[in-house]
């Protein structure tokens, strides 16, 4: 079930009624938890127990590092979390990765023999590194005395599982979303009318702009050997707004999805191409994982505080580690690993040099913005291509001309180049609170406008988002 499904709109509505006609705050917890199970569980009703699973024991270990008597029974409730934890997206993310990786490895030492380990026929649970790291910031954070436990199972139940950023984030912290879940749940008018314009903005950058874009950009990084160079950097910026919209949009609809019960969550984009260094557009692409790996992992291994090559080292390896996450794939981990050296030769350029650089403001910021953005663009053949040898063709294709090939010329970013503006304009508007009251005819006539043009923008079958792979 996606946002952009009709499955999902009567699912939805049904929610909205239930919990608007009900009279018991505990009934209506409660059923938001066994709603946000269905919804789970409609992918495949298996895994909901996974979650279940991960549920019972962090919170039990939660209980556990709270009240420890000792600090070493402390320490030890909060590593067993966090094996088991990692052990769970270990399992079912990376298990087979590494097996093939060290087979191959390893081959040479076979001979041409079968010997080796063999690779197992695993589900990759939809969500999952979303749901773990939820769930260990919460243990995290309790060892830490950032938050307290959850008040009841029921609670730290439905922060684990609250199915409107469920399974493509943004990622909850406890500390920001426990007090949310003290409110009551009422179904108010002015959260319905911010919840679903943001809604409809968020569905409009995915059917509209990323699924049409899909199109394209699939064709041509399928078999990127065909197509002339031309064609190749339009599919590459095509990406690089497919994948931003598509992201993006799901966060403004899971963002607008529980406003509209009555919940806030922190935004987690602020329009990222626009930034002038790779630093800027950390703190502004995909702002809850950023800020996860941030508190979790930079921090941890020494941040700043130990000098400036330990800090380097520090950001090189969390982004490395932040590849790994996003997919069991070399390609990811290499991706990871641009963006960790980009980011350590940005802070040493910040350091050492930009203070000597005297240029003209203006000159100066196009220069770092069309770098940042051709660094993003280029780094995202790897995050996108099916293989090594699929990126090198592109990269090839991308900074060696190659008139050869097809020409294809992509109508969709017409659309998409505009709109993007557009869709990041009025997001502005909307996160400021200005949103359309529907207290007059014209507010109903542009209302009506914006969805009749998503129907017809919209391509015949709605497409996954790209981040429920991770």
């Amino acid at each position: 079930m996606i946002f952009s499904s009709l499955e999902f709109f009567a699912f939805f509505g049904c929610v909205l009624l239930f919990l608007a006609i009900a009279k018991s705050q505990q009934t209506k917890k409660l059923f938001l938890l066994a709603a946000s199970y269905f919804f789970y569980g409609y992918w495949d009703w298996r895994f909901t127990f996974l979650m279940l699973a991960m549920t019972v024991v962090n919170y039990a270990l939660g209980q556990c590092v709270e009240n420890a008597q000792t600090q070493r029974l402390k320490k030890l409730s909060l590593v067993a979390a966090i094996v088991f934890d990692l052990g769970v997206l270990g399992f079912f993310k990376y298990y087979n990765f590494f097996i093939e990786s060290a087979n191959y490895a390893l081959q040479p030492l076979f001979a041409g023999s079968a010997a080796g380990l063999s690779p197992l026929n695993i589900i990759l649970p939809v969500g999952i590194s979303f749901i773990t790291f939820q769930v260990m910031a919460y243990v995290i954070d309790i060892y830490r005395g950032v938050t307290e436990t959850a008040e009841t199972f029921w609670d730290f139940a439905l922060l684990t599982a609250f199915f409107p950023q469920l399974v493509a984030g943004p990622i909850l912290k406890a500390k920001q979303f426990l007090p949310e879940l003290q409110k009551k749940i009422v179904i108010r008018r002015e959260n319905l009318l911010f919840g679903m314009q943001l809604f409809l903005l968020g569905l409009f950058r995915k059917v509209a702009i990323a699924d049409r874009l899909a199109l394209y950009v699939d064709t041509v990084f399928d078999s990127p050997q065909d197509f002339s160079s031309i064609t190749t950097w339009l599919a590459v910026l095509a990406y690089a707004i497919q994948i931003y919209c598509d992201f993006s949009g799901y966060s403004d609809m899971a963002i607008g999805t529980a406003k509209c019960l009555g919940y806030d969550i922190p935004a987690n984009f602020n329009i990222p191409y626009i930034s002038r260094s790779i630093t800027e557009f950390w703190r502004r692409w995909h702002i809850s994982l950023s800020t996860w790996l941030r508190e979790y992992i930079y921090i941890p291994l020494g941040g700043n505080r130990k000098g400036k090559p330990r800090q380097y080292l520090n950001l090189w390896l969390v982004m490395l580690l932040g590849g790994l996450w996003h997919g069991a794939s070399w390609n990811y981990v290499l991706w990871g690993v641009l963006h960790g050296t980009a980011l350590a030769i940005h802070k040493f350029y910040a350091d050492n040099i930009r203070p000597k650089v005297s240029l003209p403001a203006p000159l100066y910021n196009a220069i770092t913005w069309t770098i940042t953005f051709l660094f993003v663009c280029t780094t995202w053949v790897f995050f996108r291509a099916t293989s090594f040898p699929a990126a090198f063709i592109i990269l090839q294709k991308m900074y060696s001309w190659t008139p050869a090939g097809i020409n294809w010329y992509a109508t969709g970013l017409i659309i998409a180049v505009p709109g993007i503006f557009v869709a990041d304009y009025l997001g502005k508007l909307l996160y400021q609170g200005r949103y359309i009251q529907l207290n007059r005819f014209n507010h109903w006539f542009w209302l009506s406008f914006w969805i009749l043009g998503l129907i017809f923008l919209a391509p015949q079958n709605p497409q996954p988002f790209v981040y429920f792979q991770f």
